[in-house]
């Protein structure tokens, strides 16, 4: 019985400490200087939380892509340019009507997944 008293409170010890919540250590570097270090080519980061369809997002998404050159190409917003999004993304191009909410929604994603893998 002596045994059984001995290691249940070791065995209770070792699973509480296995259990316990710590604090992550803190990056060495700040946010921002770690967000530099290993991002993208410029032009290829996200802008943090633009609204889809908003003249920023508009220009992320034309920049990222290379749809107009220098100005030269369709005028973003117009179904001419949310066609060459899609011949720019190719067989990854969404499937939903051009130009909608859930057509912006879905380039959107697609365009983060890439910049974050880049």
């Amino acid at each position: 019985m002596r045994f059984f008293l001995t290691v249940v409170p070791l065995t209770a010890a070792f699973i509480i400490a296995a259990c316990s919540h710590s604090e992550p250590t803190a990056p060495s570097a700040t946010p921002a200087a770690a967000s530099t270090a290993a991002s993208p080519a410029p032009g290829k980061t996200a802008p943090a939380n633009p609204t889809l369809g908003s003249p920023e997002w508009y220009a992320w998404v034309d920049k990222t892509l290379a749809v107009s050159d220098d100005g030269h190409g369709p005028k973003a917003g117009t179904a001419e340019w949310d066609q060459a999004v899609n011949r720019k993304l190719g067989q990854e191009a969404p499937q939903s009507q051009p130009g909608s909410a859930e057509w912006q929604q879905a380039v959107d994603a697609l365009l983060r997944t890439r910049v974050a893998t880049h």
